[in-house]
Order: C-alpha cells, then sequence, then structure tokens
C-alpha cells in the first residue's frame, strides 16, 4: 500500500467524523424546527454557519490530528471544537427562529435537543478517535527515528524519554554524536531524525542531507533560531535574504490588543460575576481565611505591580513556588488550582492595564531573579506585558524549565498577531484536561 493510499484511508476516517457530527445536529433540530427540515434561508444560513465556525475551531484546536497524538488529547480537542461550533450555530438559530410567524421575542428554546446532540456528538467522537488512531497505526509503522547530540546530555535525556511514550510513532535505532563519522551513513537509513542543540554551522549540514534524501527532521529551538524565523524573505538586488525586524508591536496591533483587553476583561468580569462570587463563598468557608492572594510580580519594561489571584494556600507560610504534593495548598485551593479558577479574578488586572489577555506568564520577583542570574536572556519576555494565558501556560507545564518557558515565550512575542492571541485564548480551555499544567516542582528551589 503507498504512502498516498494510507493517508488517503485517514483523510476519510476525517470526514466520515465530520459528516456524521454535522448530519446529528441538523437531523436531532431537524424534528422540532421546521425550518431545517427542507431548504430554506434558515437552512442555508444555520449550515455555512456550522461549517464556517467548525472549521475555524479545527484551525484553532487541531484538525483532529490521528497518529500525531494520543487518543485523549485529540477527545479533549476535537470536543471543544465541536462544542463551540454547536453553541454558536444554536444560538444563530435562535436567531433565525425570532419572527412573527415562530416567536416574536429573541428565546433559548430546546435545551434537550442540544444536550442530545452533543452527547451523540461526543460519542462518536471517542469512538473515532480511538478507531482512527488503531487504523493509523495499523497502516503506518513506528518512523525509524535517530537522535543526532552534541554533549547537551540533560536535552538528550528528555528527548529520549518523549519518543518512550510515544512508541507508536517512533522507534529510537541510534543516538549518534553530531561529530561521529558514521552520523550520515546511519541517518540515511531512518525516517526521522532529532537534531538537538549542537553549533548552526553543523545543524546546517545534516538539514541540507535530510532534504537531500527526503528524511523528514525536527531541531531543538534556540534563541537565535526563533528570532531568525520571526523575520521574512526579501530580495535585494537580487540576492535573497531574511529581513527580521525587533520594532516591536505596530500601532494598530497595540490599540486593537488593548481594545480586546478591554472587552473581553469586561464582559468576562459581569458574566463570571455569580461564579467568582460562589468560589470566593467556597474559599471563606474552607478555612474562614482571605479570599483574594495579592503577590508583587514583573510586567512589561521590568515594572512591578500585584498580581491578583483567589487564595490557594493556607495563610502565614512559607512563600515560594508549588511543589508536587504541596501541604501548603487548601482543600478548595487543590480544586481551584487544578481547573485554573484561581486565575480568573487576574481579568482585574487586565482592566487595570497591568497585565494583557496573553503573554508571559508573571513570575515571582525572587524567580526572575535567580532565573536572570543563570540565564540572562530571561529578560526578553519582558519586553511585552504579562498575560493571563500565553504560549508557555497552554503548550508547557508549571515546572517547565525557564529556559524553555524562555523559549515558548519567545515564539509568542516574536510571531506576534492579533489572530494568534484570540486563538490562544480559545485554546487556553485545553489547559483544563492536562492533568500535568499544575504540575508542582520537584524540590522547594524550582527544580
Amino acid at each position: 500500500m503507498t504512502k498516498n493510499i494510507k493517508e488517503f484511508i485517514v483523510l476519510l476516517v476525517k470526514v466520515a467524523l465530520y459528516s456524521l457530527l454535522f448530519t446529528v445536529f441538523f437531523v436531532v433540530f431537524a424534528t422540532k424546527n421546521i425550518g431545517l427540515a427542507h431548504l430554506s434561508r434558515t437552512m442555508v444560513i444555520t449550515m455555512m454557519t456550522f461549517v464556517i465556525v467548525g472549521v475555524l475551531m479545527l484551525i484553532v484546536y487541531g484538525n483532529f490530528r490521528i497518529g500525531e497524538e494520543k487518543s485523549k488529547p485529540i477527545i479533549y480537542s476535537t470536543m471543544l471544537a465541536v462544542l463551540i461550533t454547536d453553541v454558536i450555530t444554536y444560538l444563530q438559530l435562535m436567531i433565525m427562529n425570532t419572527n412573527p410567524s415562530n416567536n416574536v421575542y429573541f428565546q433559548i428554546e430546546h435545551v434537550d435537543l442540544f444536550l442530545i446532540v452533543f452527547m451523540i456528538q461526543f460519542a462518536l467522537i471517542v469512538v473515532f478517535a480511538y478507531l482512527g488512531n488503531h487504523i493509523y497505526f495499523k497502516l503506518f509503522k513506528p518512523m525509524k527515528t535517530v537522535i543526532i547530540y552534541d554533549e547537551d546530555e540533560e536535552s538528550l535525556h528528555k528527548v529520549k524519554h518523549m519518543i518512550s511514550r510515544y512508541k507508536l510513532q517512533y522507534e529510537l535505532i541510534g543516538v549518534v554524536d553530531s561529530y561521529d563519522d558514521l552520523a550520515f551513513e546511519i541517518i540515511q537509513d531512518c525516517d526521522f531524525v532529532v537534531l538537538l542543540d549542537m553549533d548552526a554551522n553543523r545543524r546546517d549540514l545534516f538539514a541540507e542531507f535530510c532534504y537531500e534524501f527526503n528524511i523528514d527532521f525536527t531541531f531543538e529551538s534556540s534563541m537565535a533560531s526563533i528570532i531568525a524565523m520571526s523575520g521574512h524573505h526579501v530580495v535585494i538586488d537580487d540576492k535573497p535574504m531574511v529581513d527580521v525586524s525587533l520594532n516591536g508591536l505596530s500601532i494598530e496591533q497595540k490599540i486593537f490588543k488593548r481594545l480586546m483587553d478591554l472587552v473581553v476583561s469586561v464582559v468576562g468580569l459581569v458574566v463570571l460575576s455569580p461564579f467568582l462570587l460562589i468560589t470566593a463563598i467556597l474559599i471563606k468557608a474552607d478555612d474562614g481565611g482571605r479570599i483574594f492572594f495579592l503577590q508583587e510580580r514583573y510586567t512589561q519594561n521590568g515594572r512591578i505591580f500585584k498580581v491578583i489571584k483567589f487564595r490557594t494556600m493556607k495563610e502565614n507560610v512559607a512563600n515560594y513556588s508549588a511543589t508536587a504534593d504541596d501541604d501548603r495548598i487548601t482543600k478548595a485551593g487543590a480544586f481551584l488550582r487544578k481547573t485554573r479558577i484561581d486565575e480568573l479574578p487576574q481579568l482585574i488586572n487586565v482592566l487595570l492595564g497591568d497585565m494583557s489577555l496573553v503573554g508571559p506568564r508573571p513570575e515571582m520577583l525572587e524567580n526572575v531573579h535567580k532565573y536572570e542570574g543563570e540565564l540572562p536572556e530571561f529578560r526578553y519576555r519582558l519586553k511585552v506585558k504579562a498575560g493571563v494565558t500565553g504560549v508557555a501556560q497552554i503548550e508547557g507545564k508549571y515546572n517547565t524549565s525557564p529556559m524553555d518557558k524562555l523559549l515558548l515565550d519567545m515564539v509568542y512575542i516574536e510571531n506576534f498577531s492579533v489572530w494568534n492571541d484570540m486563538r490562544l485564548i480559545l485554546r487556553t480551555l485545553i489547559v483544563v484536561f492536562k492533568k500535568d499544567s499544575t504540575e508542582g516542582f520537584d524540590e522547594k528551589e524550582g527544580k
């Protein structure tokens, strides 16, 4: 079976799932909405809404990435994409039903149908996620993988651990020093190459070799590579160049970002106010202590502000980064930290202008001083405002290393776009399903 045929079969699995999700929504709602039972303006507009929003949400949450991720992350991300699509399409349908011959005033109805639709869709997503991965790994054998490294034993250990967790995707057949005379001969017989931190010229040699022999490869990010990739290709006279602009956000981007911060923070605080009140009552009922926790943090250009969070730890205890099985965390606090509800009061910081919705995580002052002592480049994160959410919060863990946090944040800073901000805000919902998103450090030192 050729690669094209295998990929076509995988495509059919995705198309089958998307078609069923679409069909379930319209068949169920057509039982109570005559406008969906026959060709009409309501049917056309509702279908267009479902398709357009659905495509956008799949772009945000991933296009049902069977073969690339484990089944549970696929289920969570697709579930969120479909839920948002259903909600928006459902509200649009309720608006279409507001007319003289149906509902004179806007009203929410047939909620039972909405729940039935989503339950059926959720079941379909679960079945197709496990079935899709099963089919994929029956068709595709694990990629024969070689790691090329250069003295960095820590990175080598991390990558080997990662590959060991994805045995259906990767089969590690070799670990080779970048200066080994047989390195190029070894990788010629593999499907995938991992290039760890090494001299840029040496890495280029491996990249060109992989390109020549059609071998897929990935390489470890560095500060220089992230900055360089943020540029765009230009031709000066007849010479191809990469132009990198370091002027930061344009005036239009700054204005739009601040407007989005103001609108979302105000709407969020108003809509969530009953929920915030309930949370405050639970914290107070737990141990009778203060509801909020205020702590000095760094934001743009090194300015210090007081971050506002729901209190999750006991009062009058030592202040340092949370550790695994931390006995300072209250019962209510454990739930708040796991679900990230403790972060919601930071919308007040956004409203006040101390933070933005999206940006680098505001670190504790002592952590920043320590990290900068070991890694001076850590201060680059302060080129923009601290954020309630961001790449490091979504893709990383609470105990992600300072260097990796910096690189994740630099990816955001050097590739800023309004669309990316909106995408990251939506993707923040995935953090709730990540068990390691609030995983504490192993020791008090934060290592």
